[in-house]
């Protein structure tokens, strides 16, 4: 069990889950866009480098 590509993919997730709810709350015309921008950049941060983890780490069988 790889600890770094295991951590990525948790990244990832809970980046994709700040980019919906994000957009969600844009879509819907929420009035609190401070909060919703700071889940968004938040989201994508950890969207991002939760994908460069799994991408660059290894296989070792």
């Amino acid at each position: 069990m790889n600890v770094k590509r295991t951590f990525g993919t948790v990244l990832t997730i809970l980046g994709i889950i700040g980019l919906i709810y994000a957009g969600w709350g844009f879509v819907n015309h929420s009035q609190d866009t401070r909060g919703l921008m700071v889940y968004g950049i938040i989201g994508l941060i950890f969207f991002v480098s939760g994908i460069g983890l799994v991408k660059n780490t290894k296989d070792e069988s």
